[in-house]
């Protein structure tokens, strides 16, 4: 790494949310409710691995989804936690390059992963006595090891991106983790090949999987209003409504951070919508699918 970057930076200072050691506090207490809440995600995949009634293709992504948001709140709240507990703002520089990658990594794998879970949904409503024949286990383990070894090569495209960069200003980060945005804000050196790659590698990976989701949409609301029953309406309703909350709130919240390039990050805006798909999202994403599933 030393040969490959000229960095006299060894570390960076997170401001965090804010600079009051009241609000501090409780922000620790709200932070670790938070992680623990997030936690619960562990505990239903343990019951979908452990229940023999709960071995559907749709229970097999909800265990993967809830295993990736428990991984990616990880990334964060520890670190944030024990900055808590230490008084110190400090994060070193091969610890927030670690902190991107894996951020870059479990956001794509979400992205393709729902992507997954939208053909998932057009299936079971589309073909429902198909259903089983089509979503066969072997299927849905291609799927969920595609979008997990979909997220690495992303990480290190972004990551190869942040190496050939040289920092010698000012370290401070007015956020509470290492973003990529602001990495490029505080480079010395030139950062429009960075900028380019990040616009183009997160743009691509955005749109092609949101267009994957939107696409099944149709062919389930054709489903829908052929059906005459009021009863099969709801049911086919509520089979997509959990998905269709989660793919909404993420694909928003994403996309609004992170549109446009770093001269136009706002960072204000930004550590407001990265609180909520950080932290608040997972737990939002236990209770839509795990709590409303019996």
């Amino acid at each position: 790494m030393a040969r490959r970057n000229t960095s006299v930076v060894t570390e960076f200072t997170l401001l965090g949310l804010t600079d009051s050691p009241e609000l501090n506090a409780v922000l620790f207490m709200l932070f670790l409710l938070i992680y623990l809440i997030t936690g619960g995600d562990v505990w239903v995949m343990a019951l979908i691995l452990a229940s023999a009634q709960l071995h559907p293709p749709k229970y097999f992504f909800l265990c993967q989804l809830v295993f990736l948001d428990f991984c990616y709140s990880s990334v964060f709240i520890p670190k944030m936690l024990a900055n808590y507990i230490a008084g110190q703002t400090a994060i070193s520089y091969p610890g927030c390059l670690l902190q991107c990658s894996l951020a870059t990594m479990f956001l794509t794998t979400e992205c393709f992963l729902l992507a997954a879970m939208a053909y998932d949904r057009y299936v079971a409503v589309c073909h429902p006595l198909h259903y089983r024949g089509l979503l066969t286990p072997a299927l849905c383990m291609y799927l969920v090891t595609a979008s997990n070894l979909l997220g690495c090569p992303n990480s290190f495209i972004h990551l190869s991106g942040l190496l050939s960069l040289s920092f010698c200003r000012s370290n401070v980060m007015n956020h509470y983790f290492c973003d990529i945005p602001l990495l490029l804000q505080l480079s010395c050196s030139d950062t429009q090949y960075s900028e380019v790659l990040f616009s183009v590698v997160s743009g691509a990976t955005s749109v092609n999987t949101f267009l994957i989701v939107v696409s099944s949409y149709p062919g389930i609301l054709r489903t829908v209003w052929k059906t005459h029953s009021t009863r099969n309406m709801y049911k086919v309703f509520s089979t997509c409504a959990s998905h269709f909350t989660v793919v909404t709130l993420f694909y928003r919240t994403v996309i609004f951070s992170y549109l446009g390039t770093s001269s136009s990050y706002q960072q204000d805006r930004t550590k407001i919508l990265s609180m909520f798909y950080t932290l608040l999202l997972p737990i939002l994403s236990f209770l839509i699918y795990g709590v409303r599933n019996t």
